[in-house]
């Protein structure tokens, strides 16, 4: 048994029961072992155990009162993996999904995601079990003031700065920054994320989803390709899904599909982004309701999805933007994408392949952006709040796009750099993991056994 693999099996005994934590951590110790071999300094530093443990974990009960007066109760997490690059920085997922192995998992995936930044960023990802789905926003905001009086005391600006994630977006940060407000009362950048009014950055909203097409035009463009009037077709339909459908109308592509949790969508002429942010955005119903407006589209019920797999990866496209949530592509939709001459995927939410359709990805030769490279924008874009936030100023959108982009083709560069310094040209996954590591583990050397 490798030393990897022992690692792997110290860590199933010591974190039991988390199966996504497990995936994240066995795909980032493979990618780097090539890197292990030619540099054993970071071995003799215990650099591996180092990183796969948390500097801190931190689970606390969140009591809020429902509309009928009825007390409930759920589990609050924040996890601050790592801190060697800067601040801990990373999302807050509100979904009944959420355990500590699914945060564990976020977690660990966004050190590496916030070293290829170039930024100052270390990382930590946090949420709570809490559905805020059917729940009125009374009790939305009971809940995450609750929440923040407990978070409250473990983050700040040079703490730990957390953002939004699944579940929660504008409104829940709002109301969580005024409880911030109200405990500490102070006024800075302990939340990124924030209305536009209090602190908080343009294109911040947009930045996941334009940096996921960034991104691909950047590795498309590495290979004398382009995304203009290719057909694309995006998985999700919250922020990072109507913001990569956005840019790529922008820059000329043409999206077809969507999907949520009733089912996935298809709409052969493109999606209609109005339509979309209607539905999803204001009146937060099913897609299934976009065929009132367009009866020339066709939508697909989870009942009737594929025996292994998910239909929206099941029509006739040219690229693929993964853009919901972990393991929603597996290797059956992996097959079924390069059979119909898929030519680029870039993955837009956190580990949304499996490992056995990211090894197929890779294998064909395609352009594949994993999250790690391709999903960066968004916290790329919170550093850039918190930088605004220190001087208490505001930069225009010009300005905040045009560093988004630039970051995201830094991130390929640094990715593709290494990747070919490996004997591997075209790996992202390989150059993407180990130019994080390098970055992370090089500041934790300098800084001594901690």
């Amino acid at each position: 048994m490798t030393y990897l693999h022992e690692t792997l099996e110290r860590l199933k005994k010591s974190s039991p029961a988390q199966a996504e934590f497990y995936q994240a951590a066995e795909e980032l110790l493979e990618s780097v072992e090539p890197l292990l071999e030619a540099e054993p300094r970071y071995l003799e530093h215990g650099i591996i155990e180092r990183l796969v443990e948390p500097e801190r974990q931190i689970l606390f009960r969140v009591t809020w009162t429902d509309d009928e007066g009825r007390i409930r109760v759920n589990k609050g997490y924040r996890v601050q993996f790592n801190s060697a690059l800067g601040p801990y920085k990373g999302g807050l997922r509100f979904h009944p999904s959420v355990n500590a192995g699914i945060i564990k998992f976020l977690g660990f995936e966004q050190i590496f995601k916030n070293a290829l930044t170039g930024l100052s960023l270390g990382a930590g990802k946090g949420g709570s079990d809490f559905n805020p789905r059917g729940r009125s926003a009374g009790e939305v905001m009971r809940f995450c003031q609750s929440f923040m009086t407990e978070l409250a005391r473990h983050i700040g600006p040079r703490i730990d700065v957390p953002a939004g994630d699944i579940g929660v977006g504008g409104r829940e940060l709002g109301w969580m920054f005024g409880q911030y407000r109200r405990l500490t009362r102070r006024f800075e950048g302990a939340l990124t994320g924030k209305g536009m009014e209090w602190g908080g950055s343009f294109c911040r909203t947009q930045a996941t989803g334009y940096g996921a097409v960034y991104f691909a035009e950047t590795m498309l463009r590495s290979r004398g390709e382009s995304l203009k009037g290719c057909r694309c077709l995006v998985s999700g339909a919250g922020n990072v899904a109507i913001h990569a459908i956005e840019k790529l109308i922008q820059v000329g592509a043409r999206p077809v599909s969507c999907s949520d949790s009733t089912g996935a969508l298809y709409h052969a002429d493109g999606i209609d982004l109005t339509t979309l942010r209607r539905i999803k955005l204001e009146e937060r119903g099913s897609l299934k309701g976009y065929l009132e407006e367009h009866t020339d589209a066709e939508f697909t019920p989870v009942d009737d999805y594929p025996a292994e797999g998910h239909a929206v990866w099941r029509y006739p496209a040219d690229a693929a933007f993964p853009c919901a949530t972990q393991n929603e592509l597996c290797d059956a939709d992996a097959k079924a994408l390069l059979d119909s001459g898929i030519s680029c995927v870039a993955e837009g939410a956190n580990m949304p392949s499996t490992a056995e359709a990211v090894d197929r990805f890779v294998r064909s030769g395609i352009a594949f952006g994993p999250a790690k490279a391709a999903n960066a924008g968004g916290v790329a874009t919170s550093q850039l709040e918190m930088q605004q936030n220190a001087t208490l100023q505001q930069w225009t959108t010009t300005k905040v796009d045009r560093r988004l982009q630039q970051i995201m083709i830094q991130i390929h560069k640094r990715a593709s750099d290494a990747a070919s310094e490996f004997g591997q040209p075209g790996n992202l996954v390989l150059g993407a993991n180990i130019a994080a590591f390098r970055r992370v583990a090089d500041a934790m050397i300098d800084q001594g056994a901690i």
